[in-house]
């Protein structure tokens, strides 16, 4: 159990900024999916152990009541034995009280015990799986940069390679790798006058607004508001 749980703690101290640089790095989320394998293992082991426990820490905790109960009516037999003047008895039942005690003792102890590593257990269960559903997140977002880098890699390798092909001797292969050259152009200036064009009429909008709202304030001062606007 011990083992387990310290293999957990190295897994829930792992720094996850380091692992991310280093598939950042790599250009690769082996590292990441490698940690994420480990993590979900040790999770099923945790959830048997926890299990195992949790069943012994009930087990104890009914044996540990049972015994703390006849210890109790020992006590009260021995009691009623005395008033009785039967003394053999409460002899017999005093040798018997303490041994069921010594018993309860034991179940006590063993209760605890088992109740604090079930505890540790169930608290290293609960983090391994926060650490888990951190890490799956950062997952999909460092996929989403992996992949933004490739395409953009790509995009990068496609116009040099048009570059290229207009250098080349071949005229008919230069024309026709400049029209293409000239298609993305276009295409990008299309995409910048339509930002641009929503920035200014956006602009538009919040400037008429602005004028309304300084004119009102102005026909308020001179009185000039109409019954109907107030």
């Amino acid at each position: 159990m011990a083992t387990l749980l310290e293999k957990v703690g190295t897994l829930i101290s792992a720094n996850l900024h380091a692992l991310l640089d280093k598939a950042l790095q790599s250009n690769s989320l082996a590292v990441i999916d490698e940690y994420i394998r480990q993590v979900e293992d040790n999770l099923e082991d945790l959830e048997d152990a926890a299990a195992t426990v949790g069943g012994q820490v009930k087990t104890l905790k009914r044996k540990m009541e049972e015994f703390e109960a006849k210890a109790a009516e020992l006590d009260r037999n021995i009691d009623i034995f005395l008033k009785q003047g039967k003394e053999d008895l409460a002899v017999a039942a005093q040798s018997k009280l303490n041994s069921t005690q010594r018993l309860a003792k034991q179940y006590r102890e063993q209760f605890e015990r088992q109740q604090t590593e079930y505890q540790k257990l169930l608290d290293a269960k609960l983090k391994l799986e926060a650490k888990l559903t951190t890490i799956k997140q950062e997952r999909q977002e460092l996929q989403a940069l992996l992949d933004l880098a490739k395409a953009k890699e790509i995009t990068g390798k496609t116009i040099e390679s048009l570059d290229d092909l207009v250098g080349t001797g071949d005229t008919d292969v230069a024309r026709m790798a400049e029209s293409i050259r000239a298609r993305l152009d276009k295409a990008s200036a299309r995409a910048e006058m339509r930002a641009s064009r929503l920035e200014e009429q956006m602009d538009q909008v919040l400037e008429t607004e602005q004028l309304k709202l300084q004119l009102e304030e102005r026909k308020k001062r001179l009185g000039l508001t109409s019954d109907s606007e107030q």
